[in-house]
């Protein structure tokens, strides 16, 4: 019962992300195809809001609810490791259709098959697990 909190936001974050048309497949394709700007605002909007929420903690020193200070690490200077990730990435949200975010929520609203792109995240992360000492970081 203490994790109900985490519960209730996903569930709410489910029904923007559903709502918002952010799990449609049409909606992803027309990114891809630079045909709507649809995607791209979405994606835009959770950017700045990232941005201006970090700069809220970073700066009034917020607490968590352990009572101690949110320490944000700064990202590592790298660029090979962050071109390689996101092409891996992009290849796969392109191919699936479907960003793996919102597999919980597909499988809730009844799209059954994304079950197969579950089985290929959970895959995926046990073998990122096995191979990760030897991946650029």
């Amino acid at each position: 019962m203490k994790f109900i909190k985490y519960l209730l936001v996903g569930i709410l974050f489910g029904i923007v992300l559903t709502k918002s048309e952010a799990v449609s497949w049409y909606r992803i394709y027309e990114m891809f195809q630079f045909e709507s700007f649809h995607m791209f605002g979405i994606i835009m909007t959770a950017i700045a809001v990232g941005v201006v929420g970090i700069q809220i903690y970073k700066r009034n020193k917020v607490v968590g609810l352990d009572g101690k200070q949110i320490q944000i690490a700064d990202k590592d200077k790298g660029f090979k490791s962050y071109i390689i990730g996101g092409t891996i990435f992009g290849l796969g949200w392109g191919m699936i259709g479907t960003c793996p975010g919102p597999i919980f929520i597909l499988i809730g609203a009844g799209f059954y098959s994304i079950g197969i792109v579950l089985l290929g995240a959970l895959i995926g992360t046990f073998l990122y697990g096995l191979l990760k000492n030897k991946l650029p970081h």
